[in-house]
C-alpha cells in the first residue's frame, strides 16, 4: 500500500480532562470512582473498577487494574513493581515520571495513552489494540508486542534492550525515536517507519528472515 507524504501520521494524544477538585478515595475491587484522588501503597486491588477523571500516586508492590475502565486518568511519579492493566479499556491515560517493574497492557483496548519520562523493566502490549500512543523519554528494558494491533504510535528519545514484534500489525508506527539494541523478528516490522541507520543495523536480521546468507 502506498503511503501518503504525511506518513507516518502522528498520534492524536490529548491530556486527561481533570477537574480542579478531587476527593480522596480508597482502592477496592470493582470500585466506581469519579473525580477521585488515589494514593496507593502495598498491594492495591482495583480489578474491574471504573476510574474517570482521577489521579493516581503510588509507591506500591502491586496495583491490579485488570479489566478496568480508565477514562481521563493521570499517574505521576509512581514507583510500582507490578502494574496490571490486562484487558482494560483505556481512553486518555497519562503515566509520567517514576519507575515501573512490569507494565502489563496485554489485550487492553487503548485510545490515547502517553508514557513519559518512565523507567520500565518490562512493557507487555501482547494482543493489545492501541490507537494514538506517545512514548517519550523512556527507558524500557523489554518491549513485548506479539499479536498487537498498533495505529498511530510514536517513540521519541526512548531506548530498549529488546523488542519482540512477532505477529505485530502496525499502521503509522514511528520507531525512529526508539534506540533498540535488538528486534527478535525484524520481518514483523511491516507498517513501521525506521531511519536509514536503523535499517542498516537490521540488515543481517532482515536478510536471514528471507533466506539470504551473509558471508564476507
Amino acid at each position: 500500500m502506498a503511503r501518503s507524504p504525511e506518513s507516518p501520521a502522528a498520534p492524536r494524544v490529548s491530556p486527561p480532562d481533570l477537574p480542579e477538585d478531587l476527593e480522596p478515595a480508597t482502592a477496592t475491587r470493582g470500585a466506581d470512582l469519579l473525580a477521585a484522588r488515589l494514593d496507593l501503597s502495598g498491594t492495591a486491588n482495583l480489578a474491574y473498577a471504573s476510574l474517570e477523571q482521577c489521579t493516581i500516586a503510588a509507591d506500591a508492590d502491586a496495583v491490579d487494574l485488570t479489566g478496568s475502565t480508565i477514562l481521563d486518568v493521570a499517574m505521576t511519579g509512581a514507583r510500582i513493581a507490578s502494574l496490571k492493566m490486562r484487558g482494560a479499556g483505556i481512553r486518555r491515560l497519562r503515566i509520567s515520571g517514576g519507575r515501573i517493574g512490569t507494565l502489563d497492557l496485554s489485550e487492553a483496548r487503548i485510545d490515547e495513552l502517553e508514557l513519559r519520562d518512565l523507567r520500565i523493566d518490562y512493557l507487555n502490549l501482547g494482543g493489545a489494540k492501541a490507537t494514538d500512543v506517545e512514548i517519550t523519554g523512556c527507558g524500557i528494558r523489554t518491549i513485548d508486542l506479539p499479536q498487537a494491533e498498533l495505529t498511530r504510535v510514536r517513540f521519541t528519545e526512548t531506548s530498549s534492550d529488546e523488542v519482540d514484534p512477532r505477529g505485530l500489525r502496525a499502521a503509522n508506527v514511528d520507531l525512529r525515536g526508539l534506540d533498540a539494541l535488538s528486534y527478535l523478528d525484524a520481518n514483523s516490522l511491516r507498517g513501521t517507519t525506521l531511519t536509514s541507520f536503523q535499517v542498516q543495523q537490521l540488515a543481517a536480521v532482515l536478510a536471514a528472515g528471507i533466506g539470504i546468507q551473509v558471508a564476507d
